[in-house]
């Protein structure tokens, strides 16, 4: 069966999909990627089945240049004659993906996959944006989520079948150095989605009443100046550290050593960052979101936070202390969680077995 990944070929998540694809027996990858490939694809795709288009896409729209690539796009696509495309992303390269099995007659079946604000965030942004995501999840056969409030809201836009699991882990960490009570780990992106000045905001609420409490604030982006201002204005300057765009070994270090995880976006599904904390028994502090309740059972593996909750920081830091006290054996449900429902291998093996039970009757 021959399958084409189009995605961001330099994004660490489209690269982790084609890691757990190589894996399979029986399949012939190719890859299309709207800006260049990452040197560790070279492992996986060659060469001569990969296509760099070169563009600089967006998350937040405005992807003309994506679009002019279509014709190279399609009349590569035309010579692989692949079984399936696999978009990721759909507003972007789920519409490319679309656009040319249309323009070129291709014989593919698409199974495109949702990462998160291209569902929940993208389609509310206007009437043509939410035309072209449903008209992209009905061109889809397949699609993939990772949360069932994320799917839920696929169906609303027109997708049809719609299999629901974690961008889970490729396998579980080692975790053998001692928690630290009071180490609170942040690593989303420094950008408005992502809230990260509610995340510097709780931790002060906690820090205030808390002397030992400390913040480790890893990644980068547009936000990171005023966020450093913000902590030096709170007085927090000596207790969190800014230690930017951190490799997967260096944020292991982390994860390890805080006992506490915050992730505060203004939208989310299911994080990846948020498995790695759980997996490093970390106990997490997120968002009152719909994917978040899912993610911890209501509250039962961590604390979800309604909006203005560390306004109240002594209420905050009597729930955390609450908790705290089964900090040890929470943390490793947690871990034992996502052993059992959010490694990614086994994972894209059912989505594999899908796809051939789907293109078993053509065949």
């Amino acid at each position: 069966m021959k399958l084409v990944l189009i995605g961001d070929g330099e994004s660490p998540h489209l690269l982790k999909w084609a890691r757990a694809l190589s894996a399979v027996p029986g399949l012939h990858l190719h890859a299309a990627s709207s800006r260049g490939f990452t040197p560790a694809f070279e492992a996986l795709v060659p060469a001569e089945c990969r296509l760099v288009l070169g563009t600089d896409p967006r998350h937040a729209g405005g992807n003309v240049a994506v679009l002019k690539t279509l014709p190279r796009l399609g009349h590569w696509l035309a010579q692989v004659d692949a079984d399936w495309l696999l978009p990721h992303y759909l507003t972007s390269h789920g519409t490319l993906a679309w656009a040319a099995k249309t323009g070129w007659r291709l014989r593919a079946k698409i199974a495109g996959s949702a990462w998160g604000s291209d569902i929940l965030v993208t389609p509310q942004q206007g009437w043509a944006y939410r035309w072209l995501t449903s008209r992209v999840l009905r061109a889809c056969t397949l699609c993939t989520s990772d949360s069932q409030h994320m799917s839920a809201r696929m169906h609303e836009l027109g997708a049809g079948e719609v299999m629901t699991f974690p961008f889970g882990l490729e396998a579980l960490p080692k975790q053998n150095v001692r928690k630290q009570p009071w180490l609170f780990f942040s690593n989303r992106g420094l950008e408005p989605l992502y809230r990260p000045d509610r995340v510097l905001a709780t931790f002060a609420a906690i820090a205030r009443l808390k002397p030992e409490a400390r913040l480790v604030m890893a990644n980068d982006g547009s936000l990171r100046g005023a966020l450093e201002a913000q902590a030096k204005t709170l007085g927090l300057d000596d207790r969190v550290e800014f230690v930017g765009r951190l490799d997967p070994k260096a944020q292991g270090v982390h994860y390890a050593r805080a006992r506490w995880f915050l992730s505060l976006p203004a939208s989310d599904s299911v994080s990846v960052s948020v498995l790695e904390a759980l997996a490093h028994e970390c106990l997490p502090l997120l968002s009152e979101l719909p994917a978040n309740r899912e993610l911890l059972a209501d509250g039962q593996r961590g604390l979800l936070l309604a909006k203005g909750a560390e306004a109240e920081g002594q209420v905050l830091l009597d729930r955390l202390e609450t908790l705290l006290v089964e900090g040890e054996s929470v943390g490793a449900v947690n871990r034992e969680w996502v052993a059992r429902h959010a490694l990614f291998p086994p994972a894209v093996r059912r989505f594999v077995d899908r796809l051939k039970a789907l293109d078993a009757p053509a065949r």
